[in-house]
């Protein structure tokens, strides 16, 4: 049975899903999410996921939320990606949590601010403060890669591709490749796996600049 997504191409959190799926060759069709007109937020939609977030898995009978929680779903479920033990998994885990909490959290909000919001409303304050909050949880990537090819452990597992979700985004947020040599290799050698595509190759994009 063909997984549904329900996504749009500038949410980072759905990237890393769609870039799972495809990447573990899974069956799987975009449902577009019209985020920008407020999509999220209809009834139809919190009944499916009362966060109001995407992305949504459904898998069949099954509806999940949350990145995280989907990805490790998916290499469950495949056996692709979520490595060869509990306490690999573990590392695996550790590596989503602290992607979700110091770097997609950051990078998100930071994304959003610099690109989706009308100039006058972007704040200067905000963006620095994130941009400095940014910068050091990459450089904690940069150095964990210095001596690895992958986060956790020798293979491509869910966690390179969770904390590697907005690094793939060709809009500016403060972050440019040449300052972390690791983690540009590190993105090379993602972009090389069979099955990977850039995020609006994978899921169709939601905002409109203004004319």
């Amino acid at each position: 049975m063909t997984m549904k997504l329900h996504c749009f191409g500038e949410s980072g959190h759905s990237y890393k899903v769609a870039m799972a799926l495809s990447m573990m060759d899974i069956e799987w069709e975009p449902v577009f999410v019209d985020f920008f007109k407020g999509a999220s937020r209809s009834p139809e939609y919190r009944d499916l996921n009362i966060m109001g977030e995407a992305p949504v898995l459904q898998d069949g009978d099954l509806t999940l939320t949350q990145s995280g929680v989907i990805l490790d779903y998916l290499s469950s479920k495949t056996g692709k990606m979520g490595g060869r033990s509990a306490d690999a998994r573990r590392e695996v885990l550790r590596w989503m949590f602290f992607d979700n909490h110091k770097v997609s959290s950051i990078a998100g909000i930071l994304r959003f601010q610099m690109n989706f919001l009308p100039e006058e409303k972007r704040n200067a304050d905000v963006i620095g403060f994130l941009s400095a909050r940014l910068a050091g949880a990459l450089k904690t990537l940069d150095d964990q890669l210095t001596n690895h090819a992958w986060l956790a452990g020798d293979d491509i597992t869910v966690a390179d591709l969770s904390c590697a979700g907005y690094l793939f985004y060709p809009e500016a947020f403060t972050f440019d490749r040449k300052d972390y040599p690791h983690i540009d290799r590190w993105l090379d050698a993602i972009a090389a796996q069979p099955g990977w595509k850039p995020p609006y190759d994978l899921m169709q994009p939601a905002f409109a600049a203004p004319a």
